[in-house]
Parts: C-alpha cells; structure tokens; sequence
C-alpha cells in the first residue's frame, strides 16, 4: 500500500486494510450500515424544503459568472483542491 508523504496511511487505506481482515458476515454487515447510512442522508435531503428565499441582483450577477466561468472551462478539480488544502 502507498503512504502519503508523512509515512500515515490514509484513511481509505487503513480502511481496505481493515476491510480485508472482515468475515463475510463482517463485511456484509459493514455493507447493511453504509447503505442504511446512504439512505438516511438521501430521505435528508429529499425532504428537507425547498430555497425559495430570493436571491439578490448581486448575488445572480455572480451565479451567471460561474456559470460562464464553467463554460469557459475554467474549473478547478477537487483533487486540486483537496491538495491544496491538505
């Protein structure tokens, strides 16, 4: 397994490490909880209400220069961004 630069193992890591030491029991139990916790943050979401508080002329000035931004292609990828603020 490769560690990160400080010689840890990241968490996926140590999490596939752990994994493969699961009974089949284990791991279809461990399965049974992510889903469950999957499902519970997607009915969250589901229901929680709608944004209907309106937005100011600044704020949809900014929200169409993102927009064009992204047309542009003019984006930054989350794995820069998470190395940037690793």
């Amino acid at each position: 397994m490769a560690a990160t630069v400080t010689g840890a193992m990241t968490a996926k890591e140590q999490l596939l490490q752990r994994v493969q030491t699961f009974s089949e029991e284990e791991a279809a139990e461990a399965l049974r909880l992510l889903d469950q916790r999957a499902d519970s943050l997607t009915r969250l979401l589901d229901n929680a209400p709608e944004d209907d508080e309106p937005t100011s002329p600044e704020e949809d000035a900014l929200a169409r220069e993102a927009l064009e931004a992204v047309g542009r292609g003019e984006v930054i990828s989350a794995e820069e961004i998470r190395r940037e603020f690793a």
